[in-house]
């Protein structure tokens, strides 16, 4: 009997030892939710506008914008994730630059155009150090596609233009860059500071009345990420 109990003491004991991996396993979190503040700069660069009655230099800038930031995160392993990251499509105002004036219109520093856009990334990110650590930098690469719309010519932009203007911007598909620092705080929740550089490249079409005024734009831009996350 004594003999027997043992051996049942045992295999108990082994078995349980075999479940504490598995149960150490389920207790890590395969999905994450992310909210924060996007910060965009840009690093604008254009071709100067070409088309009837445009004199030489005349070119746009674009000013940054900030915007509410919300991304999901899957874990692939202890150090791969898989991100989708997007913003609140932010309203971002294009300004004149070159030519103080275009004929007696002021132009240079004038918002002459307001546009939205849905950009959102999709990235795989690597992880450094161990699960358990506090503070985990990580690197990732990706791709990023954005739509222009809403599109709107203001009252400055019109005058420059000389009449009422119409503006498309073509879709861009580029890749996406991400470093990053992860600090845990409690549970399920973990505080994030990233920074993202990405490809943005337009073609911007201005119609007057059938006058077409044309330009490409790189917009270069780059993002500060501020957010917390929380992982279930």
């Amino acid at each position: 009997m004594y003999i027997r109990n043992k051996i049942t003491a045992g295999a108990a004991l082994i078995g349980l030892m075999a479940a504490v991996p598995s149960m150490a396993a389920d207790s890590v979190k395969s999905n994450e939710i992310r909210v924060g503040a996007y910060i965009v700069m840009y690093d604008a660069k254009a071709n100067d506008l070409t088309g009837p009655y445009v004199p030489p230099g005349v070119n746009v800038d674009v000013k940054n914008v900030t915007t509410p930031y919300f991304a999901y995160l899957r874990r692939l392993s202890p150090h791969l994730v898989a991100q989708l990251a997007a913003g609140v499509p932010p309203k971002t105002e294009t300004v004149g630059k070159g030519p103080a004036t275009l004929g007696s219109v002021p132009f240079n520093g004038q918002v002459v155009s307001t546009a939205k856009w849905l950009s959102p990334s999709v990235l795989i990110n690597y992880v450094f150090c161990d699960e358990s650590k506090a503070l985990r930098p990580y690197l990732g690469a990706g791709v990023n596609y954005t739509r222009f719309y809403d599109l709107q010519s203001t009252p400055a932009g019109n005058q420059a233009n000389g009449g009422p203007t119409a503006i498309t911007l073509s879709s861009s598909v580029g890749p996406v860059l991400t470093a990053g620092l992860r600090w845990h705080l409690k549970d399920s929740w973990s505080a994030y500071a990233s920074y993202d550089v990405a490809q943005v490249d337009s073609d911007y079409v201005g119609n007057t009345a059938g006058v077409m005024r044309r330009t490409h734009i790189k917009f270069n831009p780059s993002t500060l990420v501020l957010s917390v996350g929380y992982a279930f």
